[in-house]
């Protein structure tokens, strides 16, 4: 997150899509995400969401790329730990607003770093949910091969910090200060996104 608000301020006073590329490559993550839901045929409901997180300082940043695309809504999680402040997160869920105005943007105007390629992988999901792809066995194996290519999933995955008793309970208060838009890394998706790696 940026650490000095009043440069991202002023840059925010002129904000344009280059700026907000840049300012998605840092801060920005283009998620998928398996929920555990037993009404759904495979069990697991996907979540694809575009989220970007600052601080409170900047919470003003993350307001004016809101009124710049015009979608999406703002959620706080609030720290009771050791953080100097609460930590705000951009996001925009619905599919309509994803395949008619976030993804038509980035394909637009193209990212530089890492998050490239989770967007390319992210937009294929979205269309592939869009037409009920995800229904079919195949479709659902086919998303969650996909998912594992990204970079923030291989981090989730990879890290040997994520299934700590301390990191559950992190996660778990976070989640009750919080919709579910607002914070869906709870420790249920952490699950299941190792049981998804293995299978």
């Amino acid at each position: 997150m940026s650490n000095n608000p009043k440069i991202a301020d002023n840059e925010q006073e002129r904000l344009d899509a280059k700026w907000l590329v840049g300012f998605t490559d840092g801060e920005g993550t283009f998620s998928i995400s398996f929920v555990k839901n037993r009404t759904m045929r495979f069990g697991y409901q996907i979540f694809t969401e575009f989220v970007i997180t600052q601080g409170a300082k900047s919470l003003n940043v993350l307001e004016k790329i809101e009124k710049y695309f015009g979608c999406g809504h703002i959620y706080v999680n609030k720290r009771y730990d050791n953080h100097k402040e609460d930590i705000y997160r951009y996001c925009v869920r619905d599919r309509n607003d994803l395949s008619s105005i976030i993804i038509p943007f980035f394909n637009k105007y193209q990212l530089f770093t890492a998050k490239k390629n989770d967007f390319e992988i992210f937009s294929k999901v979205v269309a592939m949910v869009e037409k009920r792809e995800h229904l079919s066995e195949q479709g659902f194996e086919r998303i969650k091969n996909l998912a594992s290519q990204t970079n923030r999933q291989k981090k989730r995955l990879e890290s040997s910090t994520t299934d700590t008793p301390e990191f559950r309970t992190s996660l778990v208060r976070d989640k009750t200060q919080s919709d579910l838009c607002g914070d869906v890394e709870v420790i249920e998706i952490i699950r299941t996104a190792i049981t998804l790696k293995t299978h």
